[in-house]
């Protein structure tokens, strides 16, 4: 195997984290590699709009944000990879970062890749997914053009689907298991007005059916255990978030959710590996606040590099 590529610094994850945290590495004049296995942008590159990040008057789509962020990064000098991340080890004072095409090494590391989203565990899912089961609706939307659907969750996340989807389909249901939705007073206020979407409160889905594709929802009211059937062509689900450190067991101490543990430096238990946005425990998953992260990881990792640097 041949020897790893030499960085000064690698960020895993091109979301707002990780592109902030290369954009300041790199205008640190260290040698920054970003290595992202999907899109630049991460999460943020499915929001249809963006109305709280500072600096925009007019709502901004996440992609082209992500676009923007990504320019200014390697406009200094960061460095791209598209390439997942299979593992970490510490060798001395190198980090060593595998990936299928490659290892890579580097004094320090910033973990920022972000979050997937949960999945229900009901039948169907998985057989119908990308055939009517959808966790995207900025990616899928059009594909639901005058039909009726479904957004499964109570969050930022379920609300912001359903009001995109709307967009597009001629009827949304809101199916929550609770009898109040966690969502910001903005977003709830948005969905309320809108005369395509419907909300069905305390209940779950318990499957879903179709032969070819999505057909209907089946759903049981967790108050009274009634159970019926909701005719739709299409679900959006949006139950949470799962934080991408399934590669990170047994390095770094993570909580009971898999979300890495920092301190305010966003510094993990280990020496030279820190942690930002939406991966870190206690995240309020935001993109202004991933940024942030992103820079504040970059500053102390750039200290640590400075301070450990070879005579």
């Amino acid at each position: 195997m041949s020897a790893p590529s030499r960085y000064d610094i690698i960020i895993i994850g091109g979301g707002p984290a990780g592109l902030s945290a290369g954009l300041y590495t790199a205008r640190a004049k260290l040698k920054t590699l970003i290595i992202e296995g999907s899109a630049i942008g991460g999460r943020m590159a499915e929001a249809w709009e963006i109305e709280n990040y500072p600096g925009f008057t007019e709502a901004v789509h996440g992609y082209d944000l992500g676009q923007k962020m990504y320019e200014q990064a390697t406009k200094f000098g960061a460095e791209h990879a598209q390439t997942s991340v299979t593992g970490i080890r510490v060798d001395g004072g190198e980090k060593i970062v595998t990936t299928p095409i490659r290892d890579y090494a580097a004094p320090a590391v910033i973990i920022a890749g972000g979050s997937e989203r949960r999945k229900l565990g009901v039948p169907g899912e998985t057989e119908l997914t990308g055939r009517g089961v959808s966790f995207c609706a900025t990616c899928d939307g059009p594909f639901f053009r005058e039909k009726a659907v479904a957004v499964v969750g109570g969050g930022n996340g379920a609300l912001n689907e359903a009001t995109h989807i709307s967009h597009f389909a001629s009827k949304v249901y809101v199916i929550h298991r609770r009898d109040s939705m966690r969502a910001t007073k903005v977003l709830q206020e948005k969905a309320f007005s809108d005369p395509k979407i419907e909300f069905i409160w305390n209940t779950e889905v318990t499957a879903i059916e179709g032969k070819d594709s999505v057909e209907r929802l089946k759903l049981k009211n967790v108050q009274t255990g009634a159970e019926s059937a909701l005719p739709a062509q299409g679900v959006f689900i949006a139950v949470g978030l799962i934080p991408n450190t399934g590669y990170l067991q047994n390095l770094i101490n993570i909580d009971q959710y898999g979300a890495v543990l920092t301190n305010d430096k966003m510094e993990t238990n280990v020496p030279g590996i820190y942690a930002a946005g939406d991966v870190r425990a206690n995240s309020v998953r935001q993109v202004v606040t991933a940024a942030g992260d992103g820079a504040t990881a970059a500053l102390y990792a750039q200290k640590f590099i400075s301070e450990n640097a070879k005579p």
